[in-house]
């Protein structure tokens, strides 16, 4: 259960993250109030992961890597956005710094 809950808070994180790109400025409502739903659902979905009994460091850690990867492939599919072959080696030292984080309280 708490993966789902984890899941469901990297979704809204990652949809409240687009919305906030096309929300241009929060000059556009819908995307505006997409915004505002999508982090106050992402931060109740990570409080309830959390409450049941997962690692904040391990939870926030998968939390911002999975969305730094999926936000960073969004913005290249569908934003008209460059990736550079920098930005891809940043996002791959994110997830093994996780993958640290995860092994290391593995005991």
């Amino acid at each position: 259960m708490t993966l789902l809950f984890l899941a469901l808070a990297i979704a809204t994180e990652v949809t409240a993250t687009v919305s906030l790109k096309l929300s241009e400025g929060f000059t556009k409502p819908v995307p505006s109030i997409v915004v505002v739903i999508g982090y106050g659902a992402a931060f109740f979905f990570l409080s309830q992961a959390l409450k049941r009994g997962m690692s904040i460091g391990v939870a926030y850690g998968i939390w911002s890597a999975v969305g730094v990867a999926a936000i960073a492939a969004i913005g290249v599919l569908f934003l008209g956005e460059k990736l550079t072959l920098t930005q891809v080696g940043g996002i791959g030292l994110v997830i093994l710094g996780v993958l640290a984080l995860e092994l290391g309280g593995a005991h």
